[in-house]
């Protein structure tokens, strides 16, 4: 299986707090990795430095072949590539559903608008939100903005996709809305990285789960094997406490 993303020693401090210690760790086409861990682990920082959305202090992310932690590569044309979705769905409020999908492919890709428009729709339809392209984003759901936040990162047609606890902001009451585009990518093939909590989600979606503690790895492996029978002894405390 080809290597999307390859990390190597990847350190990341704030201040004089150490965020990331040494952290190396292969993701492959078609993995859909999910992290696991407590609150302050580093997971999410960990996530944002796979797009250089935080810069590294020291070690490499090589994506596609390509170093993008060297100050010659050019980072804006590598995120058209690496997908991403975030907590607080980041969409443009004051534009509605459709416009905030064709804006980057026309504006980076210069793509056609009438092409750039046909693809929003193809990818609306992916995430149940075809008939709210012309909505107000302000108008819609926790769970409507997340799905639609999900076909913007698909308009670069990515080689990875990156989820920032796509659900915790959500009620719960809309949280499988989101986490079933989530699987159905996942069954397309499309290569992606889970910082999430929706432990089920984890155990019945994920190629591959990391547990994350004190910046660093304690343990990566198939999810049967840690959520079943992990091999360490802080990933079983931690899904002792979160699944009871």
């Amino acid at each position: 299986m080809k290597k999307i993303i390859e990390i190597k020693n990847l350190n990341k401090s704030f201040d004089n707090t150490k965020v990331l210690k040494d952290i190396s760790v292969d993701i492959y086409e078609k993995d859909v990795l999910c992290i696991i861990g407590p609150s302050g682990s580093g997971k999410s920082t960990f996530l944002r430095c796979l797009n250089l959305l935080e810069d590294v202090d020291s070690g490499s992310v090589i994506f596609d072949g390509i170093d993008i932690t060297n100050e010659k590569v050019d980072i804006n044309h590598l995120r058209t590539e690496i997908g991403m979705v975030f907590q607080s769905f980041n969409l443009f409020n004051n534009k509605n559903v459709i416009k905030n999908l064709i804006l980057a492919p026309v504006k980076v890709l210069k793509m056609d608008k009438t092409k750039a428009i046909e693809l929003a729709f193809l990818n609306l339809e992916k995430v149940g939100m075809s008939d709210f392209a012309y909505r107000n984003v302000n108008t819609l759901s926790g769970g409507q903005k997340q799905r639609v936040a999900i076909a913007r990162g698909l308009m670069m047609n990515p080689k990875i996709m990156l989820f920032d606890e796509p659900t915790s902001a959500l009620d719960p009451l809309v949280v499988g809305e989101v986490l079933n585009v989530m699987k159905e990518l996942a069954k397309s093939g499309m290569t992606m990285v889970v910082v999430t909590h929706e432990m089920s989600f984890a155990a019945s979606v994920a190629t591959r789960v990391i547990y994350m503690e004190d910046g660093g790895i304690v343990e990566d492996d198939f999810p049967e094997v840690i959520f079943k029978n992990p091999n360490n002894e802080k990933t079983r405390e931690f899904l002792a406490r979160v699944i009871n």
